[in-house]
């Protein structure tokens, strides 16, 4: 018995068809002959009826190899190859092949000559496609995280399920309700509605990352911090942007975080400078610089009153920070890059995290050390959050998991496992239905808040 296995090698360039014969326990293979045409193939498609192989190539072509004779039959197209090579291929019932390039085109070609017969332009290059039953409906992913949907009548796609392409950095809820969600990655900011996972509203910014961000308390504003050294506002229904400040840090804005009277912006940088910034309908005024970290500040919260914040910084301090004489009024110190700081809701205690693998509680008027907790076996903590009635809080990090905590016991009562990449943030929803995660591999994840039995 014999059974015919495709295999590809790039580095040598070569097509093989490899024989198995299962009786004898042997692999025999048959080079195939394609003359002088030489081609670095990335994909590869069989029809149902085996006879041919088709090869797409990284020169924008695609190579028909005959399966019996091991030798080429045709290569096209001629004149107008593929821009940015041919990444995807799938060889419908009625003969045509659907190609995915590099540039996002996808095409409806020939199958006899690889003349175009339908195509349109999608976001991002086309790195999958899949058909549904026949071919009669086919689905598209591109390397912009977005999933098209066309039909083979009218081939005019429709964008199903979109995601950000990079690590997703911060996530944010606006106060009082679970029902919308924002998220930030390079280049963009979106916002989702929960219940769906809908994105509702997408603002761009070329080229650049979003670090953090957040919701102003009256749902008029989303503040977020971008490694340009700018603050940008926008407004939450268009996406409109209200305020930029610029230079607000030399090495970028690493963290943020806004009053609850809305009417200041707590800013933290890569030079460790934690700023405090006054803003107006249509202006900003700088009120105070604090200068006592010597790193990157990585997490700013503010007490409820206004009058103190608390900043986590890579340089193993947290700083407590009296918000009227704006000076320290406490510092934690540990052998630690803290990545994370968080409030207990009665505001006596901070609980705290970072690169050593630690949860540490810690008694915010002297600053003392309560307890500590192994809060991961590896990799380190990225992200912390205390639901409203503090009785629970998550973590998430780089082992992937995403755990739930009782906060008086120190005990841990859940384990999600879903996430491919490292945590990088987590957010309880305000009304402890959801949990939000996300991760650098660019995945959100919507998990649903253990609720008392």
């Amino acid at each position: 018995m014999f059974v015919s296995l495709l295999l590809f090698f790039p580095p040598s360039g070569t097509l093989r068809v490899w024989e198995l014969d299962l009786l004898n326990r042997k692999i025999r293979p048959t080079e195939c002959q394609t003359g002088l045409l030489k081609r670095i193939v990335k994909c590869l498609e069989i029809p149902n009826d085996d006879n041919y192989l088709y090869c797409g190539t990284t020169s924008g072509d695609i190579l028909k190899v005959n399966l019996k004779t091991r030798l080429l039959n045709s290569c096209g197209p001629v004149k107008q190859k593929f821009s940015k090579g041919v990444n995807t291929l799938k060889v419908l019932k009625t003969g045509d092949i659907l190609v995915g390039s590099g540039d996002g085109m996808l095409t409806l070609c020939s199958g006899g000559n690889f003349k175009t017969i339908k195509s349109v332009q999608l976001e991002g290059g086309v790195t999958s496609v899949a058909l549904r039953g026949d071919g009669h409906q086919f689905f598209v992913g591109t390397e912009m995280a977005q999933i098209y949907s066309l039909s083979y009548t009218d081939f005019k796609p429709e964008l199903i399920a979109t995601n950000h392409n990079s690590s997703v950095k911060d996530v944010a809820f606006p106060f009082g309700t679970s029902e919308l969600f924002a998220t930030c990655s390079q280049n963009d900011i979106r916002v989702w509605h929960t219940e769906s996972s809908k994105e509702l509203l997408r603002i761009t910014v070329p080229n650049i990352t979003c670090n953090a961000l957040g919701f102003m308390q009256d749902g008029r504003s989303i503040f977020s911090a971008w490694n340009d050294g700018k603050i940008r506002v926008f407004t939450p229904e268009t996406g409109k942007l209200n305020l930029i400040i610029h230079n607000a840090h030399s090495m970028g804005v690493t963290a943020i975080a806004a009053t609850n009277d809305c009417k200041w912006i707590v800013s933290g940088g890569g030079e460790g400078q934690v700023r405090v910034w006054e803003i107006f309908q249509k202006s900003y005024r700088l009120i105070a610089t604090m200068k006592e970290h010597k790193a990157r500040v990585n997490c700013i919260k503010i007490k409820s009153n206004d009058k103190e914040c608390v900043t986590a910084s890579s340089d193993g301090a947290c700083i407590i920070w009296d918000l009227v004489r704006f000076g320290r009024n406490q510092m934690v110190l540990s052998n630690t890059l803290f990545s994370v700081v968080c409030y207990h809701p009665e505001e006596y205690q901070i609980i705290t995290s970072g690169t050593d693998r630690k949860i540490g509680y810690w008694e915010v008027y002297d600053g003392s050390a309560i307890r500590e907790l192994e809060g991961s076996l590896s990799g380190a903590i990225n992200g912390m959050h205390i639901s409203e009635d503090g009785k629970h809080f998550v973590t998430g990090g780089d082992d992937k998991l995403l755990k739930l905590w009782l906060y008086f016991d120190g005990e841990v009562t859940q384990v999600g496992i879903g996430h491919s990449g490292s945590i990088t943030n987590v957010r309880i929803c305000p009304n402890s239905r959801y949990i939000i995660s996300t991760s650098a591999d660019g995945a959100i994840l919507r998990w649903r808040y253990p609720q008392p039995s």
